[in-house]
């Protein structure tokens, strides 16, 4: 098969790059081969970051590309083989339509409340003055909301507990090496005893079945109408067919809502405060604007907040928690950019590399919300949730609640980073994350009158 240029070393060393280094990795080939090229990966993979190809491949869903089941395995571990990031054609699109309704806009917003509830609890219980990861905080934060948002008014010990086993699960677990080494190769992933880090993997995720399974036949047996969180929504749910969910697929759907919900958006709240915190003049531009909606603003009107949400979007460029699209499988000979693709080649749209564009983000390693400011991008120049028919269905959701919750944090408390050095980006998992623990300081409550007051006396 013929295929465009690529690096020349052997697989095996392609692949260790690729899990240990994968951007320096993906940079470094485009440095060399340009905007499309080809890594020796478990099977040969196109790795895209032309806009005009991204459109190609992306708006042509299913007819000149596809993304069938099989090539989203390394997720099946954690979420299961039903969930809506494993399946792949009609039994993809028919999960994705069952999962649709609960992320409507109107109904996420009525989250608004909880998420700053939930974000003033978490940081009360944070010790004035004491040095602390920032993502303990943020992960605290998304992970409630989540809970809140799939099981409604969820607390006790089965909450506690499921709590506690996906913190561990997608904490300290996450971001071992050999963890994510274990993910690209299938035939180490053997149960050696709980020692082991894939021992260890596999009887946490049986715990968290356990609990729910449970939860799920608990809700069978007390069916309630009047229940509007995701799970009972997702319950209720009916496919073209008059079909419900399984209790394996409600499962699976639920693993991918707790930890896809969570994790991603911690993550990026977390890279959030590191940047709005290291360019006072961005923390000063922030503040005016959230202050100037006086005290308890509506969350509606946070959301449409201008400079907050060209923070969010450039947080979100620079350092993309997703690094990848899904990957796609060409059906038919396809020309991008001037490579011939045959059919059968995998192609896969990297978002990293787009979102460093020199030709579309000038001085791409600089954190400047003003571009976003200043121009608008199209769904293939600027993509952290990926394109096509399977973007993301929590994009709006987790946009929502990273304002909601960064407008909480920076309008109630005075922070400062520990440690403002240089930060980027690395392997964590599946996705990507800081390449070393964000450290801050909560100095105290910020009132506006304060602020105020201490501009009139200086």
């Amino acid at each position: 098969m013929k295929l465009p240029n690529g690096p020349q070393t052997p697989k095996m060393v392609q692949i260790l790059q690729w899990i240990f280094n994968p951007m320096s990795y993906m940079e470094a080939c485009a440095k060399r081969y340009g905007d499309i090229f080809t890594l020796q990966l478990n099977v040969p993979t196109v790795f895209v970051s032309n806009p005009q190809a991204l459109q190609q491949i992306l708006a042509n869903d299913a007819k000149q590309f596809e993304a069938p089941n099989d090539w989203n395995t390394v997720f099946v571990p954690s979420l299961g083989k039903n969930s809506v990031i494993t399946l792949g054609g009609k039994a993809h699109q028919r999960q994705r339509q069952l999962l649709l309704p609960p992320f409507h806009g109107e109904r996420m917003r009525t989250y608004g409340q909880v998420i700053n509830d939930i974000t003033e609890n978490v940081l009360r219980r944070v010790q004035i003055g004491t040095p602390l990861n920032v993502r303990s905080i943020t992960q605290a934060i998304t992970m409630r909301v989540i809970m809140q948002a799939v099981f409604g008014l969820y607390e006790g010990s089965r909450a506690e507990e499921l709590e506690k086993l996906l913190g561990l699960m997608l904490g300290k677990d996450l971001d071992s090496p050999m963890r994510t080494v274990i993910l690209y190769f299938p035939i180490l992933q053997r149960d050696l005893g709980p020692l082991t880090s894939w021992g260890t993997f596999l009887r946490r995720r049986e715990q968290v079945d356990k609990l729910l399974y449970a939860e799920i036949g608990e809700r069978r047996s007390q069916l309630d109408p009047s229940r509007t969180d995701i799970l009972s929504l997702l319950m209720a749910a009916r496919d073209e067919a008059g079909q419900a969910m399984t209790d394996e697929e409600l499962r699976d759907e639920l693993m991918t809502l707790l930890t896809a919900g969570h994790e991603t958006t911690a993550t990026a709240l977390a890279w959030a405060l590191y940047w709005i915190h290291k360019f006072p003049s961005v923390q000063e531009k922030l503040l005016a604007e959230l202050d100037s909606l006086g005290d308890n603003p509506d969350p509606s009107t946070i959301f449409k907040l201008p400079y907050l949400d060209a923070v969010c979007s450039e947080t979100l460029r620079i350092y993309p928690v997703g690094i990848l699209t899904f990957p796609r499988v060409a059906r038919t000979h396809v020309s991008l950019a001037g490579q011939e693709i045959e059919p059968g080649t995998v192609v896969i749209g990297s978002i990293y590399l787009t979102h460093h564009r020199e030709d579309l983000y000038p001085e791409p390693k600089l954190f400047k919300p003003e571009r976003f400011l200043e121009r608008q991008f199209s769904p293939y120049e600027y993509l952290p949730f990926g394109g096509g028919a399977r973007r993301c269905i929590g994009m709006a959701f987790a946009l929502f609640e990273m304002k909601v919750a960064l407008a909480k944090i920076l309008s109630r408390w005075e922070l400062a980073l520990v440690d403002d050095r240089d930060l980027r980006a690395k392997r964590r998992g599946l996705v990507s994350g800081p390449e070393r623990p964000i450290q801050i300081v909560v100095k105290g409550e910020r009132t506006v009158m304060s602020r105020n007051l201490e501009a009139i006396a200086g």
